[in-house]
């Protein structure tokens, strides 16, 4: 890959903005705007942490331009190690990640149906302080006639190391073509503690008595309230392109999480 014009972009956190500025006066680099995208440039680097990432991933999707996180937050995940020396080196030798991400088309309780994308996870959480009640249907078949527990959620392989991992969720190869169902805090059925999935299941969630178990829908960050029914599948429409370092890949990281202590 030939890389001419590369645009950096960074979050507010002074530490970031520090960051920016000390790249923008060694390199030739095209500023962006916060979170922003443009079709001119070959690559974007984005300074921040995994919640900044996510935010340009889902802005630059459209576009499919690649993007080299370097970690400028907290965990990092997705991000790089950030040096200053050596980047166009990096951006040359950088390893390529691709991922599909989910659509999750909702509808609410007025019939409205809403269309959102997810590179992380799909996510049902209760709105009040009783359980949800959520009939869920894989590929026009009914598995579970009731799951009542405070929510449930599909991840990608991409994201499975995230919120699923946290809620006992199994951690996926990138490679894996699987999507994790898992349940979040279930408490019936008492033993079902979710499936592995083939990516191109279509998964529906019925919600039961919403009139007194409401739920609200997330992909990603992007929440929809009072959601009666929720539709899961991969989106084949877009692309998004991760740049990692050499021994520092996605898919190797993923696999290392796995024997995390």
């Amino acid at each position: 890959m030939t890389i001419q014009n590369i645009g950096i972009v960074a979050d507010r956190d002074p530490k970031a903005q520090e960051a920016k500025a000390a790249l923008m006066a060694r390199y030739d680099l095209v500023e962006l705007p916060e979170m922003g995208c443009a079709v001119n440039v070959d690559v974007i680097i984005a300074l921040g942490g995994d919640g900044f990432m996510l935010h340009s991933l889902h802005r630059c999707m459209a576009q499919d331009i690649p993007i080299y996180g370097m970690n400028r937050g907290t965990v990092g995940f997705l991000m790089n190690e950030y040096r200053e020396e050596n980047l166009l080196e990096r951006l040359e030798k950088a390893k390529h990640a691709h991922i599909t991400p989910l659509t999750m088309t909702t509808t609410d309780e007025a019939g409205n149906i809403r269309e959102e994308l997810a590179i992380n996870e799909v996510s049902l959480l209760r709105k009040t302080a009783q359980a949800a009640k959520i009939r869920i249907t894989v590929d026009g078949s009914v598995m579970l006639e009731e799951l009542v527990a405070d929510g449930v959620l599909v991840a990608t392989p991409a994201g499975s190391s995230a919120y699923n991992f946290s809620v006992g969720g199994p951690i996926l190869p990138l490679r894996a073509n699987l999507l994790a169902l898992t349940p979040i805090s279930p408490f019936r059925p008492r033993r079902w503690r979710g499936a592995l999935l083939n990516q191109d299941s279509e998964i529906v969630f019925d919600i039961l008595k919403t009139y007194k178990r409401p739920v609200n829908a997330v992909a990603d960050f992007i929440e929809v309230t009072n959601v009666q029914q929720v539709k899961v599948r991969q989106d084949e429409r877009h692309s998004i392109t991760l740049m990692f370092d050499h021994g520092h890949s996605l898919e190797e990281r993923i696999i290392r999480e796995q024997f995390a202590s």
